[in-house]
């Protein structure tokens, strides 16, 4: 099974503490996702602030907007500095997404590194090519203008 990597940096400026308070809180996640994809948490997360062992299910509509359940779960959680986020059911075969933060002069440096494997072989690799990394690659970019739009 190929496994596949995308990293991405994105310059906010804004203070660490405003910065993980606002990523460290699951219900933004709404707010950075394209609207083309119907994102949904189905958990109660109201109010709550990430930690190690959270689960959160969703509901997503990645491709011809057919509903998908995805199920996370936040493996690793240390307080402005990182965490990551692990897909227990879901699209992918593999999903594990790091994000750490780094206070750099005038704000945050984000970096999200994702491995990810789609399984299900040489189909797997043609859809990797044809829709998934451009479809990715295109989640990020969208979330990163959004990121520019909350924090300026």
């Amino acid at each position: 099974m190929k496994v596949y990597r995308l990293s991405t940096e994105t310059f906010i400026p804004a203070s660490l503490d405003t910065v993980w308070n606002y990523f460290a809180t699951p219900i933004n996640l709404n707010e950075m996702t394209p609207p083309d994809m119907s994102f949904e948490i189905l958990t109660d997360v109201e109010g709550v602030k990430m930690y190690a062992g959270m689960i959160i299910q969703y509901k997503v509509r990645p491709l011809l907007n057919i509903p998908m359940g995805w199920t996370t779960e936040i493996t690793h959680c240390e307080e402005g500095k990182y965490f990551v986020d692990e897909q227990r059911f879901g699209p992918y075969a593999l999903w594990h997404h790091q994000h750490h933060f780094e206070a750099v002069a005038g704000g945050v440096k984000m970096t999200d590194t994702i491995h990810y494997a789609i399984g299900m072989g040489i189909f797997g690799r043609i859809a990797y090519s044809v829709y998934v990394k451009n479809r990715l690659e295109g989640i990020f970019s969208y979330r990163e203008k959004r990121v520019k739009e909350i924090f300026g």
